[in-house]
């Protein structure tokens, strides 16, 4: 496909020849380009999650059995 500027015909999507593109250079820095999208992708959805703690998925023996906040727990024990 080619488009005709002035009365040249330039070439229309193409950027690099077949070579360029079939090299080994230029297939390790797609394969780069590609890890390093996913792993950037992965980091931002990990920190959109909620933390987490490992001392919620483990024994609470350290926790009060009673609140001790100035705000009751049960509104209707007033």
């Amino acid at each position: 496909m080619t488009a005709t500027m002035l009365g040249l015909h330039v070439p229309l999507g193409i950027l690099f020849s077949q070579e360029v593109l079939r090299s080994g250079a230029f297939q390790f820095l797609a394969a780069f380009v590609a890890v390093n999208t996913i792993l950037y992708v992965a980091l931002a959805v990990a920190k959109m999650m909620p933390k987490l703690y490992v001392s919620d998925w483990t024994a609470a023996r350290r926790r009060r059995r009673e609140t001790r906040s100035i705000h009751p727990e049960d509104p209707g024990e007033m």
